[in-house]
């Protein structure tokens, strides 16, 4: 898992021999079990995660019914506003699969930027990163009728149409889970 790790951050800064040991001495790499809830609605936390393998997903609890925001997949990050702000969350985090996630905290993170100045200029780049898919994302939902948003899913990211279940991709959507298969239903009549 190190080498997926350090393949991805080759992308952005080059390692020294020292920085790789240093990350691995921080005992950050976890299994998690699918189901296992990261983060509850009105805990705080400071960490921060980032997905080596399997899912993790966003979502609130209104009226009793969960509605997904948001799934991260292998080498997405994931820091929670709470994180930021200090607050209690507003939502929850879980495993949908059987997941290796680095979990960071702030703490951690400060102690890392200051010995390594490379990995806060890092950090920084993934943040812009992450902020700007996030702005195009949210555009694209708000933009796009439930049918436009399963064909965008199904041409960025068609392994969470297997990965998920049903039920949360349909929130994730913005639509019930019979809409969705019906709206599926829909999309394989065009095809043929």
């Amino acid at each position: 898992m190190k080498d997926i790790l350090f393949g991805f951050i080759s992308k952005y800064v080059t390692l020294t021999e020292e920085e790789k040991n240093a990350i691995i001495s921080l005992d950050i790499f976890h299994s998690v079990k699918k189901g296992t809830i990261l983060l509850n609605e009105g805990q705080k936390s400071q960490d921060s995660y980032f997905v080596l393998k399997g899912c993790i997903r966003t979502y609130y609890i209104i009226d009793g019914e969960e509605k997904t925001t948001a799934f991260y997949t292998e080498l997405e990050a994931l820091t929670p506003p709470s994180v930021i702000t200090k607050s209690a969350s507003e939502y929850y985090i879980s495993c949908t699969e059987d997941t290796i996630l680095l979990i960071s905290n702030s703490d951690m993170e400060v102690e890392v930027n200051h010995k390594f100045p490379k990995f806060e200029l890092m950090c920084r780049v993934l943040s812009e990163e992450l902020l700007a898919k996030q702005r195009i994302d949210f555009d694209e939902f708000k933009t796009s009728s439930p049918e436009q948003r399963y064909l965008n899913l199904l041409q960025k990211r068609p392994d969470l149409i297997q990965r998920v279940p049903q039920h949360q991709l349909a929130s994730y959507l913005g639509i019930k889970p019979q809409s969705l298969s019906r709206l599926r239903g829909r999309i394989l009549e065009k095809k043929s």
